[in-house]
């Protein structure tokens, strides 16, 4: 009988000390059987100490680690049904590509044809069968990157765990790999955590994203629900750019608060808030600029032409905005006075 929570992962009350530093005060995480979930911060947040507590490299000074429904928290890391794709590729260089995915089927007792045909079936996984009998050092960065993939996908783990799994990779190249990662983990639904500090490499290849601080989750949800709506000025800071702005809260009522900015009045999500002043994030596109005066006044500091789009520096009483603006043809110069007005999305109150 299939086990329904195979490949489910859940931190309860985890913590982590080193002596008298807590890395992790209070860890607590369900990460669902098929999802693929990246943990985001800046070094020294915790995301790596998490996963390492999750592979078994590292164990929990307190609470339990769970996978697939079972309390793995003092298992050694070779009985925990995982495996880890790290930063660098660790191929055996005298191994063929076939042999370097075998290997580790092979190390845990399956015959060696078998393991081959195992390895063959891991290759045509990552779309490159034909090139088992290349040695890593005649493959390409991105192609080395997916037999360490298939590698791991071999051994069929509950979870596999990528850490860091592009850095290596030129900004190209990156994009292209974390692609084919993105649709591969879709296709055979599998688990994954992912760790980076890149937030446009989270915001690609994630179901969810769990943004990290000083050990503790910040804010977690989907990529659209961070980038839409941070829930503060680190997320604001953290993903994406966007412009905080003083506002003031009209009225609260039912969960909604009405707020005003220039002359710009809108109705937000309350997030806790009272009435009073307040502050927003808006992204930059996140408005439509006029030649009129009226909603957010400014004065255009500076505007670049980008093909698709236009780039605004603009300043007035609600200070120095960055708007990016797809719908002029011709940018307006330098000097001349605006008005800014919300689309409707985009904007969110923030603590």
């Amino acid at each position: 009988m299939s086990n329904p929570e195979r490949g489910a992962v859940e931190f309860r009350a985890v913590g982590k000390d080193y002596g008298g530093f807590t890395a992790i005060p209070d860890l607590n995480l369900r990460i669902e059987p098929g999802e693929l979930v990246t943990l985001l911060g800046p070094s020294g947040c915790g995301k790596t100490t998490t996963l390492r507590m999750l592979a078994g490299l590292e164990t929990p000074t307190r609470g339990s680690v769970l996978i697939g429904g079972q309390d793995v928290t003092r298992l050694p890391p070779n009985r925990r049904d995982v495996t880890m794709v790290f930063q660098s590729y660790a191929l055996f260089p005298h191994m063929t590509v076939a042999e370097n995915i075998a290997y580790g089927l092979e190390s845990g007792g399956m015959k060696p044809a078998q393991a081959r045909e195992a390895g063959n079936r891991g290759l045509e996984l990552v779309g490159l069968d034909g090139l088992g009998d290349r040695l890593p050092s005649e493959l390409s960065g991105g192609q080395q990157q997916r037999v360490a993939v298939a590698r791991a996908l071999v051994l069929e783990p509950q979870v596999l765990l990528l850490d860091e799994p592009l850095s290596n990779l030129d900004a190209r190249l990156r994009r292209r790999v974390r692609t084919e990662i993105r649709e591969l983990q879709q296709r055979l639904g599998f688990t994954a955590v992912y760790v980076t500090h890149d937030q446009d490499e989270a915001l690609a290849v994630s179901d969810r994203i769990v943004v990290m601080k000083d050990g503790k989750i910040a804010q977690a949800g989907t990529p659209r629900e961070l980038y839409e709506a941070p829930a503060s000025e680190f997320i604001v800071d953290f993903i994406g750019e966007a412009n905080v702005i003083d506002c003031e809260i009209r009225e609260v009522t039912g969960g909604l608060a009405r707020i005003r900015v220039g002359s710009e009045e809108l109705t937000l999500p309350a997030r806790d808030t009272r009435p009073g002043p307040a502050r927003l994030a808006a992204r930059p596109n996140a408005f439509t600029v006029g030649s009129d005066s009226g909603g957010i006044e400014g004065r255009v500091v500076s505007a670049a032409y980008l093909g698709d789009h236009i780039e605004y520096e603009i300043d007035g009483p609600a200070g120095r905005l960055f708007v990016i603006d797809g719908d002029r043809t011709e940018a307006i110069p330098p000097g001349r006075p605006v008005g800014l007005q919300f689309r409707g999305g985009g904007v969110a109150l923030i603590s």
